[in-house]
């Protein structure tokens, strides 16, 4: 079986070497591209480059990296499975509303003190409702239990099993 191909989009304070982007690489064949989060528009470049090279099977985005990764949906650069970690994407200037046929699954803490879950909620209302899914957890703005229990990489798991076929092929 060839492993899940994941791109991960960092937040403001996150980098390659954060506890994300290292949860996902133990787990999967991932690409975490360092940014100059400075410079909202030049990261969404950089992460659409980033796709037609690494060619992944689920693109993550967690909280910066999630405006950036709507980014991606509305200029057509990604249509694949897509996860947003409490995404903060009514905090940037891209439509805060999923662009229709797109697999995205939301995971927001409802103890979030940075990214309001309310935003989550009325983005998990956009989209296309049977491929739209809002997961609510216990957690603060990083998920720090989420991915400290790997809930995280089961729930990418999922995503994957839901929406992926060339992730379960053989090498």
């Amino acid at each position: 079986m060839s492993r899940l191909r994941v791109q991960f989009i960092h937040g403001l304070e996150g980098s390659p070497r954060g506890t994300k982007a290292q949860l996902f690489a133990q787990h999967f064949d991932s690409c975490t591209p360092a940014m100059d989060t400075r410079d909202f528009w030049s990261c969404v470049e950089l992460q659409a480059r980033t796709i037609r090279e690494f060619r992944p099977d689920i693109l993550i985005g967690s909280s910066f990296g999630g405006a950036v990764a709507v980014a991606l949906l509305h200029r057509g650069s990604w249509r694949g499975p897509t996860l947003l970690l409490a995404p903060a994407v009514f905090h940037y200037p891209v439509p805060r509303e999923l662009p229709p046929g797109v697999p995205v699954w939301i995971v927001h803490g409802t103890q979030d003190t940075i990214v309001d879950v309310a935003d989550s909620r009325a983005l998990a209302r956009t989209g296309t409702p049977e491929l739209v899914r809002l997961i609510e957890v216990d957690d603060d703005h990083a998920l720090s239990n989420t991915v400290a229990t790997s809930q995280l990489v089961s729930i990418v798991r999922q995503l994957a099993d839901s929406y992926c076929t060339r992730a379960t092929e053989p090498a």
